[in-house]
């Protein structure tokens, strides 16, 4: 099952050419009842990754789990899962699968290009031509990014996709990722760095780290504070890395020179929202990873994933990967017609 999000039509197409498989889609403002008993017939749900898009009430949770006997595997639209209870998953014999790296690249565009543009101030440049003059070019002044450092906080897929294309810019890259080992950073482009090293050394600072309870609030006011006068934040990573308040705080006060967000706290941000008041703000609305071509993956992995664990084979890309022997007794008992 799934609920009426946007998905690439390859997914359906997909699964459609399965004998045996049948993807049932549900209406988001569905009656409670109707949306429960797709769910408890379902073998698999796929559930969108972003927080906003979804009611709290059909988020993985472990009361929505103890409802669902029947439910063998969670797959996330995305590579978050911030919208799953991964422990709770666990702890009931469900699998979980994301789509990590199916838009990497594309949000390793995104955030180098808002580097660029608050660097060189360009959306802010075409704010003020539309709609005022008598200023002199010079008050649109920028910066290069060609040898400024670059510091990348979370160094997987997407944020070695933005050191590369960093390098290109000719930026000097410096990282922080607890997972990894010094060695792996390094043969990753970067030259490895503590988070106090990376914040404040930085020209501009990148997110790339998931939401986890120990990333909330990640960049709070005494890590703004920590970043080097003038430079510029982004996070295309999740909202909650950053302290939104503490962040305007920083910009407004001229401590940092600017900042590019692709995620906030509430998606998409109020109107009056006082970040986006702030003429050195570049925001996205969780756009970053939504190209045609990162859609069409996140659709055509997701389907090709979900045929490969109900064929009893274990997944790409399994979040909890300790409990496919658990998953496979599950599947061979509920439904061993596709075990």
């Amino acid at each position: 099952m799934r609920f009426d999000v946007w998905y690439h039509p390859v997914m359906a197409q997909t699964l459609a050419m399965t004998p045996g498989v049948e993807l049932t889609t549900v209406a988001r403002a569905e009656r409670p009842e109707v949306i429960l008993r797709a769910l408890r017939s379902s073998h698999v749900y796929q559930v969108p990754s972003a927080r906003d898009e979804l009611p709290l009430a059909w988020h993985v949770t472990a009361p929505l789990l103890s409802q669902l006997p029947n439910l063998l595997c969670v797959s996330t639209n995305g590579a978050g899962y911030d919208t799953v209870d991964i422990a709770a998953c666990s702890r009931a014999g469900v699998l979980v699968v994301n789509q990590s790296g199916a838009n990497a690249q594309s949000v390793a565009e995104a955030a180098i290009g808002l580097m660029l543009d608050c660097a060189r101030r360009i959306s802010e440049s075409d704010r003020r031509l539309r709609s005022t003059r008598g200023f002199a070019r010079e008050d649109l002044m920028g910066a290069e990014l060609y040898e400024k450092t670059l510091g990348i906080v979370g160094l997987g897929q997407i944020g070695t996709r933005v050191a590369r294309i960093a390098q290109a810019l000719g930026m000097q890259v410096i990282a922080h990722d607890p997972l990894l080992d010094t060695g792996q950073i390094t043969a990753k482009g970067a030259r490895p760095c503590s988070l106090d090293e990376v914040l404040q050394q930085s020209h501009v600072v990148s997110l790339h780290c998931p939401r986890t309870p120990a990333t909330l609030n990640l960049m709070d006011a005494a890590a703004f504070a920590r970043m080097r006068q003038g430079a510029i934040f982004i996070n295309t990573a999740r909202g909650g890395l950053h302290d939104e308040a503490a962040l305007h705080g920083a910009l407004a006060r001229g401590h940092l020179g600017g900042a590019g967000l692709d995620v906030w706290d509430e998606e998409p941000p109020a109107l009056d929202h006082p970040l986006l008041a702030l003429n050195n703000v570049v925001g996205l609305y969780h756009t970053a990873g939504v190209t045609a071509e990162a859609r069409w993956r996140m659709g055509h992995w997701a389907a090709q994933q979900i045929l490969q664990v109900l064929n009893a084979e274990p997944g790409p890309r399994m979040v909890n990967p300790e409990v496919f022997p658990v998953y496979l007794e599950r599947l061979r008992a509920s439904a061993p017609s596709i075990a």
